[in-house]
Formats: C-alpha cells, sequence, structure tokens
C-alpha cells in the first residue's frame, strides 16, 4: 500500500519517518521545495531525539520521499495522513486531495484540530459531491521523544464511521496492533476531544504536583519522594508527576486554549482546567521568589540559567518554563546569562536580545549570584561543581527540577535550593 503523509513541520516529518521505519514505501508531500530538498538531504530544521538517523535510514533505503506535486501525490497515495502543524489549512487540503485522488482516498487527519472539525469537513465534501473516507487519528507525542512515543504508543485512536478506513489504518499500523496496541474506534468527535483532554489532564497533574511542592516546603516534606510515593499507586502513575516541572510543548497551549474556548461556547465551566492553567502560569513567579530568597532580591544582581527548552532531548521553547523565568527575572530586574545544548537558536527569537548567550555551562555559571538549572538535560548532572564553584560568586544553586545530587553539592559547601525539598 502506498502512504503518503501531507505535512513537513514537526508531526508530518515525525509520521512520513516512522511509518517508512515500519517498512513501508511513505511518500512525504508539502509546497515548500526548500524544505523538502532539505529533508530529502537529512537536514531536519528541528532538534528531536534519534529522529534525524530514522529519516537518513529510510531515504538511504527508498523508502521515504519528499516530494512537491500534489497532484501525482494524491493520485498515487491510497492513505493520506494530514499532518499539518496548523489546523487553519485543513479543510481547504482535504477538499483538495479528493477532487485530484483517483478514487475516494483514505485521509486520517492527525493535525490537531478543534472538535467538530472532521464532521464539518464531511458535510463540505458532501455539498461538493466529493468524496472521502475521513478518520479524526489524533497523535500523542512528547517533544524530546517523539519517535519512541510513535512506536511504543499506549494506544491508536480512530475517529470514523467507515469500517474500511479502520481496516487501511489498523494494516499500516500492523506492528503496533500486533504487538498489542489497544485499538479504539469511535466517532470523529470524541477522538478530537481525546487529544485536548489528555493535555489538560497532564496539566492538571503537574500542577497539583507543584501546588503540594510548595506545601512541602512549609511542613519539611519532601516533594520527590512524595511524588514517588504517589506515583507507584496504580490509579495515580508516576508519569508528569516531578515537581519543578511545567507544561509546555509545540501543541499544549492550544490544545488547553481550543479544550477552554469549546467548553465556554457550551456554557461548561471547566474550573480544574482554569486552576490547573493558573498554577501552570505561576510557576514562574514562584521559582523567582525562590531566587530571590536566596540572594537578596534579584534586582541588579546577575543569574545563569542551564537549559531554556521546555525539557531535554528538544529544541522546542514552546510554553518552556524555563524561557519564562528568564523573562520575569529580567522583569524583576536581574542580569541573566544563559546555555542550552540545542534550544538558543529558538529562545534568542523569543527574548529578543535580552539574554546574554554563553557557549558552555560553565560560561553561564561565571561571574552569577546564582545558577539556576532551567531544563533537566542529563549532562548537567556530570559537571564539573568544583570548577562551577569557583566560577560562581556566590556558591547557590537553585534546581528548579530536582535533577542534582543535592547531597553531594552541600557537602561541597552550596547552598543549594531545589523544588518541595527544604
Amino acid at each position: 500500500m502506498q502512504i503518503g503523509v501531507y505535512g513537513s513541520g514537526y508531526l508530518g516529518t515525525i509520521i512520513s519517518a516512522c511509518l517508512a521505519d515500519f517498512g513501508t514505501p511513505v511518500s512525504c508531500c508539502h509546497a515548500d521545495s526548500s524544505r523538502m530538498v532539505d529533508m530529502a538531504q537529512g537536514n531536519v530544521p528541528f532538534y528531536e531525539k534519534n529522529l534525524k538517523e530514522v529519516i537518513r535510514r529510510n531515504v538511504r533505503s527508498g523508502r521515504l520521499l519528499y516530494s512537491t506535486d500534489i497532484e501525482s501525490f494524491a493520485r498515487k497515495t491510497g492513505v493520506i495522513f494530514i499532518a499539518e502543524d496548523s489546523a487553519e489549512q485543513v479543510e481547504e487540503l482535504v477538499l483538495r486531495i479528493a477532487r485530484l485522488a483517483a478514487k475516494p482516498p483514505v485521509l486520517s487527519i492527525a493535525t490537531p484540530v478543534p472538535v467538530g472539525t472532521a464532521a464539518s469537513i464531511e458535510r463540505t465534501l458532501s455539498k461538493a459531491n466529493l468524496k472521502a473516507l475521513l478518520v479524526s487519528q489524533p497523535m500523542f507525542f512528547t517533544d524530546g521523544c517523539a519517535v519512541e512515543d510513535f512506536n511504543w504508543p499506549d494506544r491508536i485512536i480512530l475517529g470514523t464511521t467507515c469500517n474500511d478506513a479502520v481496516l487501511a489504518i489498523k494494516q499500516i499500523f500492523h506492528p503496533l496492533v500486533m504487538r498489542g496496541v489497544p485499538v479504539i474506534v469511535t466517532n470523529h468527535e470524541t477522538a478530537e476531544l481525546v487529544r485536548e483532554a489528555a493535555t489538560a489532564f497532564v496539566a492538571t497533574k503537574i500542577s497539583f504536583i507543584n501546588e503540594l511542592s510548595s506545601l512541602c516546603e512549609k511542613v519539611n516534606a519532601d516533594a520527590v519522594n512524595l511524588a514517588l510515593a504517589l506515583g507507584l499507586d496504580k490509579k495515580i502513575a508516576p508519569r508528569c508527576l516531578q515537581p519543578g516541572a511545567g507544561m509546555g510543548g509545540i501543541f499544549a497551549e492550544s490544545d488547553m486554549d481550543s479544550l477552554a474556548q469549546l467548553a465556554q461556547q457550551k456554557g461548561v465551566e471547566l474550573k480544574v482546567l482554569s486552576a490547573a492553567r493558573d498554577v501552570n502560569q505561576m510557576l514562574a513567579e514562584r521559582l523567582v521568589e525562590k531566587i530571590s530568597g536566596a540572594v537578596d532580591s534579584v534586582q541588579n544582581k546577575d543569574v545563569g540559567i542551564l537549559g531554556l527548552a521546555f525539557k531535554p532531548n528538544t529544541n522546542s521553547v514552546a510554553g518552556s518554563s524555563s524561557l519564562h523565568l528568564a523573562q520575569t527575572l529580567i522583569a524583576k530586574g536581574a542580569r541573566v546569562r544563559a546555555y542550552d545544548p540545542v534550544a538558543m537558536p529558538d529562545a534568542k527569537q523569543k527574548l529578543n536580545g535580552m539574554v546574554k548567550y554563553c557557549e558552555t555551562a560553565y560560561g553561564a555559571a561565571e561571574g552569577v549570584d546564582a545558577l539556576v538549572v532551567g531544563t533537566g538535560w542529563p549532562e548537567f548532572r556530570s559537571l564539573d561543581f568544583s570548577k562551577i564553584k569557583t566560577l560562581l560568586k556566590r556558591p547557590i544553586i537553585v534546581d528548579t527540577k530536582n535533577l542534582l545530587d543535592h547531597v553531594r553539592l552541600r557537602s561541597m559547601g552550596f547552598k543549594y535550593l531545589g523544588v518541595g525539598r527544604n
């Protein structure tokens, strides 16, 4: 079966590469010819763990092709994944492909879209006397481990009324289905809502443990051990239950905005979602208070930040609590130095020259009043902290991810402040 993926952004790049890695020929199409040439040469415009190797391997084998010819793409491809990063062009794209296709195609909408989008497109197709078998198929990728998430998903969601479309998608995902990955077949609206609801629930979980971490600091409890104990409860689970984390990522804010807007339109008050978002947005203020207490006000102080990406193994700064922390520190009069292994180019576009960027973690530590761990990059654990102590103006480390060995650092003479730890 010839498989197509339309989209050359984050979603389209991951889906096309990982589907080709199943051993099936995949054609990735987009109008941006320069992007298609770059992708064919293995030049990925963003950082995602293991993705470049997957693309290069499948391009070399001939399983992964890149094209700008949408007419040939639509005629030759029986199943097409619509994987644009933006929902704005989805309906127009579906109509165009349906007109060009030799027979009614199976069109899987992987692009995050508001609830009701697929049903609306089906009505438009009917009015235009066009046929396509639509499937709402939300993809659940986490930046930094998207390749792993694609290959080891928790579930596959198919929103459709067409059994032939279900069979076609199951055939494509046969390696996962045979492994026992659950396939949930439902209607369009439920499938569209699953993604937004999942994002909102994760935000709630993160916000809950962050609120508890504030209480831990007041009662001499340890939020890390508390999260571990809670996570071992089968009803709760440990993932996304780490104090200090913030809810971020390419689609997180848009998912929550879309869900909140839908609820408002339907007259439903989502109090838990509103509270979770408020807690998430207040995280930077709490961290600044912690830093300010350690250095006697951040005004006119130098602060070094290690990590600007919203999480390790990605260059995405969308919704990054570390980036928000830098902006809040600057607004309160601090001077900020920063280092990130891959995210500095993207951070520069957001911070508008307000931060001094350093080539190494040691550069970010040089001459600052406090060093802040903003992103949990594993490489920060193996830094030479004896050297860092000589570089710092004061031996203060604020670890917003509880990444470092606090016992060792305190024994070395550092004033170590974690999140939710006395």
